[in-house]
């Protein structure tokens, strides 16, 4: 299996003027979490941010919105940025513009967020060229694959310290076969004392 651990390809060169980094922010990180809320693993990450101190930003999608609206509140009362990941987590790819944008808008009417993560980083141009007229499209600079249970913690640990540079976005996974909780608190406390801090995508960091 070949795995991208930076930009998303292609989107990476055909959306360019999309978000992947966070530029002028120095040494600033920006923890992302995609495809929750989740009964299992949103208390625990949200508990790790606590502890330490760090807000992030959740894509969230729109139909566990629903599931859980009690998580959904515990996340945007921690103080963390709120974005929208799709009503249905649809590839863009496989999906005719029309069913797609609406499954986008839905879940923007639930999340009430115009910061937008395609889901598994794919849509085509026609929907990126819609979307991208009311909303954010926000993409990552490091994949670290927590989402693959045939990658070991630490392997996606060490991806993640290996390609952390000023301004990354980096895209976790808040789900319960998720393997970011496991070093989350790690990855954090090491990165507080190599001097690095911790920012959500807000209007400031966006500059919207």
């Amino acid at each position: 299996m070949i795995r991208n651990f930076g930009r998303p390809f292609p989107a990476g060169v055909i959306y360019p003027e999309a978000v992947y980094r966070i530029n002028g922010t120095g040494k600033r990180l920006f923890l992302t979490f995609d495809d929750g809320p989740d009964p299992v693993s949103t208390p625990l990450i949200l508990d790790i941010l606590s502890d330490h101190d760090v807000h992030a930003t959740f894509f969230c999608t729109g139909s566990k919105v629903l599931a859980s609206p009690g998580l959904f509140g515990r996340i945007a009362a921690g103080g963390h940025a709120i974005g929208n990941h799709g009503f249905t987590h649809l590839n863009g790819l496989k999906t005719d513009v029309r069913t797609y944008c609406s499954d986008i808008f839905r879940g923007r009417e639930i999340t009430c967020s115009n910061l937008f993560r395609p889901p598994y980083g794919r849509l085509r141009v026609r929907q990126y060229r819609l979307l991208e007229r009311s909303m954010k499209i926000v993409f990552w600079d490091i994949m670290p694959y927590d989402f693959d249970t045939r990658m070991p913690p630490e392997s996606s640990y060490r991806i993640l310290k290996q390609r952390m540079r000023p301004g990354s976005v980096i895209v976790l996974h808040d789900t319960a076969a998720a393997s970011s909780p496991v070093y989350l608190g790690r990855f954090i406390r090491e990165a507080h004392d190599e001097g690095w801090s911790f920012g959500s995508l807000d209007d400031n960091s966006l500059h919207l």
